[in-house]
């Protein structure tokens, strides 16, 4: 049997078994028990934004794991995927785990538009439409913000982040290279080829196409839409033909799981917050960093940091030659396959998938340790 095979078997022993469903903003760790950190939330103010537009009374949704240490140092700040929340790397935080809050101090952020950091949908000020446009370096900003005024933290271990998260990873090391000493972005971009463009505006379209939607002032979700965009993104972009062949015998058994799928997004995550954030999701490009003229090598030149990219095979959202092609201009890099031989595509860094949460824990332990090559306790 090809490792190919076997991992197909043990993939489709984990469907099988698995209990309601997997969703690409939640993976494995949707919910939040009453064990876990609370949330909590900083006001800022006002947020300007690159652009030079405002969101108005922004407060930033984050929790904490582990106690910060007397230097400040021991911070690994987590930024999570589009339509994520700082559950989403849950199956990385623990003790035992890559991010070890016996040893870290853990921030694990909420990125504008997600629904508990300030969004169209909870904006009091700027509800639904009229919420201004923000970018991925809004986001950084938000986070930055937080780290310096609520934590006094000047310097940092490590960024980690899946999807989008990595994306907002490898922001932070061109936008603020001097901060931290690692970045692990998990199946992301550098900047958005025009095949992630196209995924994502069908995605809009199919809510926006919907009459319930009503240019954004909807009371009731627009379930159609939604129903649509769900089967575009999760069912489709963030999974492979390969999965479904290991998963379902006969075709049309797809069909009730693609209708459970779909029930559980009505309730996941607002239709709006989804447009805008797919809208920064689209523009992320980390060439346009102020300084760097659009010269897009530069700016992965620019950063400092030692850099783990780990993307997924036959990814479908975030095509895997994007970020292996930028690696080639980051000076301290290492670029690694999730599960080799494995193919699981952007659900690779879902959380969902026991044989790639074992690879992505193993290896982002490992790579953390390599930031102090001697054994030195942090900082």
């Amino acid at each position: 049997m090809s490792p190919l095979q076997a991992s197909g078997r043990a993939f489709k022993r984990f469907v099988c078994l698995a209990v309601g469903p997997l969703l690409l903003w939640a993976g494995a760790a949707s919910a939040h028990s009453p064990t876990q950190a609370s949330h909590q939330q900083y006001n800022e103010g006002d947020l300007k934004l690159e652009s030079g537009a405002v969101i108005q009374d922004f407060s930033i949704s984050y929790v904490t794991h582990g106690t910060l240490n007397a230097t400040k140092t021991n911070a690994i700040l987590v930024v999570t995927a589009v339509g994520g929340n700082h559950h989403r790397v849950d199956f990385m935080i623990g003790p035992g785990k890559a991010l070890d809050p016996d040893k870290y101090f853990i921030i694990a952020t909420d990125a504008i538009a997600n629904g508990l950091t300030t969004s169209p949908s909870n904006s009091k000020l700027q509800p639904h439409m009229p919420f201004p446009r923000f970018g991925m370096r809004d986001m950084v900003q938000s986070q930055f913000r937080l780290l310096k005024e609520k934590f006094g933290i000047d310097h940092f271990v490590a960024v980690v982040g899946p999807s989008m998260g990595g994306m907002q990873t490898l922001q932070w090391g061109v936008s603020h290279p001097d901060m931290m000493d690692g970045l692990v972005a998990m199946v992301p971009l550098a900047k958005t080829p025009a095949w992630t463009v196209a995924v994502l505006e069908a995605s809009r379209k199919a809510i926006m196409l919907d009459p319930s939607w009503k240019g954004g002032d909807y009371t009731a979700v627009p379930e159609q839409g939604v129903r649509l965009w769900r089967d575009i993104l999760n069912l489709l972009a963030a999974r492979t033909p390969d999965t479904y062949s290991d998963q379902f015998m006969n075709g049309t058994d797809v069909l009730p799981y693609m209708k459970a799928q779909e029930d559980a997004t009505l309730k996941a995550f607002d239709a709006n917050d989804w447009i805008y954030q797919t809208w920064a999701y689209e523009n992320h490009d980390l060439g346009a960093t102020p300084g760097f003229n659009g010269d897009l090598a530069k700016a992965l030149r620019s950063i400092k940091a030692k850099t783990l990219i780990m993307t997924g095979t036959k990814d479908l959202l975030n095509p895997e030659f994007e970020p292996q092609s930028a690696a080639r201009d980051i000076r301290d890099v290492r670029v690694l396959t999730i599960s080799p031989g494995t193919v699981t595509g952007h659900a690779a860094a879902g959380g969902a998938i026991p044989a790639d949460v074992e690879f992505l824990n193993r290896q982002t332990s490992e790579f953390l340790q390599l930031l102090f090559p001697h054994g030195s306790v942090i900082r």
